[in-house]
């Protein structure tokens, strides 16, 4: 996926804010979605890159209008040295966290009151080698109302280039 892909994938107006916002991505790899995010956040904003595999995180970026700040970290095992998250942007993650709702429980001690998630998932809830635990957006939709978040919102849909199943995102709020 291109990075206009990767923009165009989690567009969405409430990403733009008129503050400065500290987002986490959640094993981040290369950090396409991460530089994608870095178009919708006001300067000033920090973004924190979590990814277990170091030799594919981003570099750190801290002297452009958004900061990166690559992070070593297993973020379903490891405790988070980071709070009062405004978001949490898991692109092609979440479907590596086999215990869903407790996963949601650790993350939302990490969200300020009007945090929300940006997830990027394939729509099945069929897993694979590959994609073990994905979350089609119906139950994705879901787990969230049973964690108390009142919106889940499907933003946007392209095919997967696996076939098997579209690859979709939404913006999950309270």
């Amino acid at each position: 996926m291109q990075l206009s892909e990767a923009i165009e994938l989690i567009s969405h107006d409430q990403l733009i804010t008129s503050r400065a916002s500290v987002w986490a991505d959640l094993g981040c790899g290369s950090g396409l979605f991460t530089r994608a995010l870095v178009r919708f956040l006001q300067p000033g904003s920090h973004i924190y890159a979590v990814d277990l595999d170091e030799t594919i995180l981003p570099k750190a970026l801290e002297t452009g209008p958004v900061t990166i700040r690559p992070l070593r970290l297993d973020f379903v095992q490891n405790d988070w040295p980071f709070r009062a998250l405004d978001g949490l942007l898991m692109a092609n993650s979440l479907h590596y966290v086999s215990d869903k709702r407790t996963f949601l429980q650790k993350a939302v001690r990490h969200l300020t009151d009007s945090g929300s998630f940006l997830i990027i998932e394939y729509d099945t809830d069929q897993g694979n080698p590959w994609v073990p635990f994905p979350s089609s957006f119906r139950s994705l939709s879901r787990l969230f109302e049973e964690a108390g978040f009142a919106s889940a919102q499907k933003l946007h849909e392209r095919p997967s280039r696996y076939g098997r199943a579209n690859l979709y995102s939404a913006y999950i709020s309270r």
